[in-house]
C-alpha cells in the first residue's frame, strides 16, 4: 500500500463530490485528503474497524463483501470510480459493515469523517447525492436476499452476469472476478459456477475466452434471470 499526503483538490485530476459541496461551503481548505493506492487483493476496509476517513473510488475496482461460515464469502456488489465507502458513518454507525478488498489496483482518495458529515450538514445537494447512494446500495441489498433466498443456481449466475454487463456498460467484458468470486456473487460453490457457464456457453448464451465474457443472448439471460 502507497500512501501519498498533502494531496491539492484543484491540482487533482479526479475532481469528487466531496471537493465540489466543500467547495461551495468554504470548507475545501480543511479537506487535507489522503490518496491511497491499493494493490490487487489488498484490503481497503475490514468489517468492525473503525470508520475514521470517506473513501472514494477513485480508479480501480473493488469487492464490498461479507465472510461467511467455513470461507464461505457473500460478494454484496462490485466497487466501481465514485463509489463511497464509510458512508454509515454519516449517520452514527461508528464501525464498518462489510469488508472492501481491491480486485485491481485502486486509487482512493480518503477525507477525514468528521470533516464530511460537516459538509453533508451543511449542503443539501451532497445530502441528495449520499442518499441516493445509500438507497441505491440498500436497493441492491434487499434485491440480493431475495436472489439468494428465493432463485436457483441459474438464475443466480444469469442475474450477476447482467449486473455486471451492466456495470461495465458492455456486453463484452472483464470483470477481474475469479470464478469462485463470480460464485460467492451468485450464492453459488466455484464448481457450479463453472458448471452453469459452461452449460451456458453451451447453449450459445455466452462467450468465454479466459477472463473475457461477451453476453450473446441477453435476452434470454434476462428471462433465466426473471424465472428464478
Amino acid at each position: 500500500m502507497r500512501t501519498l499526503k498533502n494531496m491539492n483538490c484543484e491540482t487533482c485530476r479526479h475532481k469528487c463530490d466531496i471537493h465540489f459541496m466543500a467547495r461551495e461551503k468554504n470548507l475545501e481548505k480543511d479537506l487535507n485528503p489522503v490518496h491511497v493506492t491499493f494493490r490487487k487483493f489488498e484490503t481497503i476496509c475490514r468489517k468492525n474497524d473503525k470508520i475514521t476517513h470517506t473513501i472514494v473510488l477513485l480508479e480501480g475496482s473493488a469487492k464490498m463483501y461479507l465472510e461467511g461460515q467455513n470461507k464461505k464469502n457473500i460478494i454484496l456488489s462490485v466497487l466501481q470510480p465514485s463509489n463511497y465507502i464509510g458512508l454509515l458513518a454519516l449517520f452514527g454507525s461508528q464501525q464498518y459493515a462489510y469488508n472492501v478488498s481491491a480486485l485491481s489496483q485502486c486509487n482512493c482518495c480518503l477525507t477525514d469523517i468528521e470533516l464530511t458529515r460537516e459538509i453533508y450538514k451543511q449542503n443539501t445537494d451532497f445530502q441528495i447525492t449520499i442518499n441516493k447512494s445509500l438507497a441505491t446500495s440498500m436497493d441492491n441489498a434487499l434485491n440480493k436476499m431475495v436472489s439468494l433466498t428465493q432463485k436457483q443456481i441459474r438464475s443466480r449466475i444469469a442475474e450477476s452476469l447482467i449486473y455486471l454487463s451492466q456495470l461495465f456498460d458492455s456486453r463484452s467484458f472483464i470483470s477481474g472476478l475469479t470464478r469462485k468470486e463470480l460464485g460467492e456473487l451468485s450464492g453459488a460453490s466455484e464448481e457450479n459456477t463453472v458448471r452453469v457457464l459452461t452449460d451456458f456457453k453451451k447453449e450459445g448464451l455466452v462467450d468465454i475466452d479466459g477472463k473475457q465474457i461477451t453476453l450473446i443472448k441477453i435476452e434470454m439471460l434476462n428471462k433465466i434471470a426473471n424465472l428464478g
